[in-house]
């Protein structure tokens, strides 16, 4: 899996949000996201996942173009934003109709998910009985329960208590373990440093540093 901008710039009302981004991401890493609030982080997520085309450039996964040989990257999972859930169902029923669309993940696989990012699979309290935490919690859940090939999380710490930060931290070594292509954006740069492989520094709809972490270069032979 890899995933590769080539030139991509972006405007809305003709003001630019992503400014001439050349960059690329391969599987089995995790790739950090710095930057300010309006820098460009979130929208940048957006054009992977193809809910928005560039205005100029190309995005390419594995090769194909996005918005031409197919609309969305066939494998993955987003944590942009808001969530969308049903408020009168349940964390696992909201899981279950999301995996009804793709029928890649079974009721175990589901039960399983929220397990690993702390919440029970039999609790009938509903999603707008949730704490912020608690959605957040099942916002990664959606994102992870297919196994996809590339994960995109935008400040997935946001609301967790210490134990969910560091649920969150075992499953992003766990599914870059598996392979995965994983990218967060996050403005806490104590928290990104110790998720990351390399770190991407926005500004103004630009990357203006990359830097490879010291740990990723010991692990290199």
């Amino acid at each position: 899996m890899y995933v590769e901008l080539k030139d991509v710039s972006k405007q809305i009302r003709r003001s630019p949000i992503l400014n001439h981004i050349t960059v690329g991401f391969e599987k089995g890493r995790i790739y950090g996201l710095k930057g300010k609030n309006g820098s460009g982080k979130t929208m940048l997520l957006r054009m992977i996942a193809g809910l928005i085309l560039p205005s100029s450039g190309q995005v390419l996964i594995d090769g194909k173009i996005l918005g031409k040989d197919m609309f969305f990257p066939e494998s993955i999972g987003i944590l942009i934003e808001n969530p969308s859930f049903i408020g009168g169902e349940t964390g696992l029923s909201n899981l279950s109709i999301l995996a009804s669309i793709q029928k890649k993940a079974d009721r175990k696989d589901l039960e399983e998910t929220l397990e690993r990012v702390g919440l029970d699979y039999g609790d009938k309290r509903t999603y707008r009985k949730y704490s912020l935490g608690m959605k957040q919690r099942l916002g990664i859940a959606a994102a992870i329960m297919e196994k996809p090939d590339i994960i995109l999380l935008d400040e997935p710490l946001t609301a967790l208590d210490d134990k969910g930060v560091e649920a969150v931290r075992q499953i992003l070594a766990e599914e870059k373990e598996r392979g995965a292509l994983i990218i967060v954006a996050c403005h806490d740069e104590t928290e990104l440093r110790l998720l990351s492989d390399e770190i991407f520094y926005m500004q103004g709809g630009e990357i203006t540093d990359h830097e490879i972490l010291e740990k990723d270069r010991e692990d290199k032979p």
